[in-house]
């Protein structure tokens, strides 16, 4: 396949890339800036409409995983804006872009995330489930509403919702290990609260699988079929890495650090089941969480 991809340097884009060339696919990443690029690379500029055409012939698949980290810095008012802006903007954009062609591509795989779902207890959540309440659940429905052109003009559109992703080069995972290796682990809140997560390669395969399922559209939970609690989760990273998690981070203190955000991503349960990707026959490399944890940390 001729494949096009948006926000390839990320966590996700730097392990799907060389998956998908290993596999034999012709890879193109989309890539802002105005210096020279590579020939394997086509500039754009959401913000400014500007795509280079001449490369957007004979497309099989659109991969899009643009969108500003949620997890670095504080969510100001600005911040909010820019990942709000970084998805729906360019989303929207490519959207159209795909929609014009001719011909047109395939399908068209796009990120979201199990954060459409906002803070649900302990219910399971499946791709029928309503949307959640909080800024994060209107970023993701904003941002699937934005691939709405595509889907009209008849491309299949599929809405990966990612969990927690966990890998050794980076995101969340990367970002516990050194406090817990000094013996600053502990859970957050009550710890009562669920994690939803995936392993990068099998997110990496779940793409691949969506990209080969031409049953597969829609919302689609990328996530592990076992979630776990924060209390779970923290016992489990502190026995991989043979530290103690006793010092807890209360919940009024987990607010005063970290603002909205530790209401939307340390304290909110998401009890998320990737029905969908189960019902299609994928499986699991990784499901259980301590499987995932030893094949990143050695």
């Amino acid at each position: 396949m001729k494949i096009i991809i948006t926000g390839a340097s990320g966590l996700v884009g730097s392990a799907l890339v060389p998956h998908l060339r290993e596999k034999g696919h012709n890879v193109f990443p989309v890539v802002r800036t105005t210096d020279p690029v590579n020939e394997d690379q086509i500039r754009w500029d959401p913000d400014k409409g500007f795509i280079d055409y001449k490369d957007l012939t004979a497309i099989d698949c659109v991969i899009n995983l643009s969108g500003e980290n949620i997890a670095e810095g504080r969510w100001t008012e600005e911040k909010k804006a820019h990942i709000l802006h970084s998805r729906v903007n360019s989303t929207g954009f490519l959207s159209q872009v795909i929609a014009s062609l001719d011909p047109k591509p395939k399908m068209l795989i796009n990120a979201s995330a199990v954060g459409y779902y906002g803070s649900q207890g302990n219910s399971v959540l499946t791709e029928e489930s309503p949307k959640g309440k909080g800024f994060l659940s209107d970023v993701c429905s904003e941002w699937e509403a934005a691939t709405e052109h595509a889907r009209r003009a008849g491309i299949r559109t599929c809405l990966l919702r990612f969990g927690m992703v966990l890998s050794s080069e980076g995101g969340a995972l990367e970002g516990m290990i050194a406090p817990f290796k000094m013996g600053m682990g502990g859970k957050i809140g009550s710890g009562e609260q669920y994690y939803s997560w995936i392993d990068i390669d099998d997110l990496v395969k779940a793409v691949e699988f969506a990209m080969d399922n031409n049953q597969l559209e829609g919302p689609i939970n990328v996530v592990s079929p076992y979630p776990v609690t924060n209390y779970e989760f923290t016992k489990a990273l502190g026995s991989r890495l043979n530290r103690p998690t006793f010092i807890p981070l209360p919940a009024f203190l987990a607010r005063l650090a970290f603002g909205q955000m530790a209401d939307e991503l340390f304290l909110a349960s998401q009890r998320v089941e990737p029905a969908k990707l189960i019902k299609a026959g994928f499986k699991f490399e990784y499901p259980k969480l301590k499987e995932s944890l030893d094949n990143h940390i050695k």
